[in-house]
């Protein structure tokens, strides 16, 4: 990994895709953050089609933050948010390493206290923040890692009958309130910091998923290699969940459920679970049906 310039100790990598009404409000948090460090914003661009490279280009002119550079890499095609991501990490000169989705807003202190707590928890190799709702309410963002019967509890609809359970929700840890530190197998992917040394030892993220579980399948990398995640309430984001998943949504329904099918054939590989693997995959299949038809016919 080539190091741009040693005064750099924070990376934050940032992929974007028609974020126009979300990312100025971004950056502009970002570059208002507490603490005495030195970063560098990589901005990855998946060929947006409406102004998100241009309010981008327009506050890197007007940018006055001296700790803080702001870059745009501007592809001409959509490479999807995993290989985005993986390009951003090829750029980053960091010793610490932010993915950080473009619909979030960090708080003034949330970057100093993720770093601090990296620095001071040599074991652990990623945290993730606590991330709220734009009206303050918190958010549910961790995750068991799922297993396969977790997929017939939600196609049976039992993790929405009970939906504190520890057996028919916990892949998403209904049980779970979020407001104390906890270790996780896998918080969401709106926002995860790493270090150089945990991030060089496991590599990039897996781009056979192209946009869904490639944060799953890079926290359950970490795990396996030994290295902690924490879920730290005491440093908070800002989330607005999903808007340019929103905006095509059978389409992300149908990667989603794809990207599922292709992370249980490669954590349950072998000849005794390929039968167990198709009904899950046929499971999953029917569940992206109903939802993209609920979606298309019902709620339009």
């Amino acid at each position: 990994m080539n190091r741009l310039h040693s005064q750099v100790s924070l990376s934050i990598i940032i992929v974007t895709y028609n974020h126009s009404t979300e990312i100025k409000v971004c950056l502009e948090a970002i570059l208002k953050s507490e603490g005495d460090w030195h970063g560098e914003i990589i901005l990855v661009d998946n060929a947006s089609q409406d102004e998100t490279t241009k309010i981008i280009d327009e506050l890197i002119k007007t940018n006055k933050n001296e700790q803080i550079t702001v870059k745009l890499d501007a592809l001409d095609q959509n490479t999807g948010f995993t290989r985005g991501s993986n390009l951003g990490l090829q750029q980053a000169a960091g010793d610490f390493l932010l993915l950080l989705n473009p619909d979030t807003i960090v708080l003034p202190d949330t970057l100093s206290k993720l770093i601090d707590y990296l620095k001071k928890n040599p074991a652990v190799g990623i945290v993730a923040p606590q991330l709220l709702f734009p009206d303050g309410r918190i958010q549910p963002s961790c995750r068991h890692f799922p297993e396969r019967k977790d997929v017939l509890w939600h196609l049976l609809g039992l993790n929405a009958i009970f939906p504190r359970s520890s057996i028919f929700n916990r892949w998403k840890m209904g049980y779970f309130t979020h407001d104390r530190e906890l270790e996780v197998d896998q918080p969401q992917g709106a926002a995860l910091l790493t270090h150089r040394k945990a991030f060089e030892s496991i590599g990039f993220l897996d781009e056979n998923f192209p946009m869904f579980f490639s944060d799953v399948d890079w926290c359950q990398r970490f795990k396996e290699s030994g290295w902690k995640i924490i879920f730290y309430p005491n440093a908070k984001i800002i989330h607005h969940q999903g808007t340019s998943i929103h905006r095509n949504r059978a389409r992300m329904i149908w990667s989603s459920h794809l990207s599922f099918i292709h992370y249980f054939q490669k954590y349950r590989p072998g000849f005794w679970n390929q039968p167990i693997n198709w009904l899950v995959g046929f499971l999953l299949i029917l569940m992206a049906i109903i939802r993209i038809v609920y979606v298309k016919v019902i709620r339009r």
